[in-house]
């Protein structure tokens, strides 16, 4: 990956460009669906939400852990936490100002965060 560009062409990037980095790698993990949800309006812990998924345990570990490594060769922070790592079904990597959700595809259909955030504003992470 290695190219991302920032908002504002330099100095350091916000948390919006964190989870772009993080869709970013995801996407190079061949994830699928991946979307960034802007939910800092509603709730006060993050500000972002990136949901995507694998099909498999072995594809879950492999984004979860492409995205860790991408956030941090940008120059981006570490996970302050990292729960369901062990199960490979729902990695949740919290960032604080972004959270990244690393679904298997019959949990994400199970839970539906995207439908439970469905009011709220997607960031556009692809290159155009």
């Amino acid at each position: 990956m290695n190219s991302t560009v920032f908002a504002g062409g330099g100095g350091r990037p916000d948390d919006v460009d964190w989870s772009v980095v993080a869709a970013r790698a995801a996407d190079e993990k061949k994830a699928t669906d991946t979307i960034i949800i802007d939910v800092g309006d509603v709730i006060s812990i993050t500000d972002h939400f990136v949901i995507t998924s694998g099909t498999s345990a072995r594809q879950v570990k492999a984004i979860s852990e492409a995205v860790e490594e991408e956030v941090r060769l940008a120059g981006g922070p570490s996970p302050r936490r990292i729960e369901g790592a062990d199960t490979r079904e729902w990695v949740l990597l919290d960032y604080g100002e972004f959270v990244v959700h690393v679904f298997i595809t019959e949990r994400r259909d199970f839970y539906q965060l995207e439908r439970l955030w469905g009011d709220r504003p997607r960031v556009a992470w692809k290159a155009a």
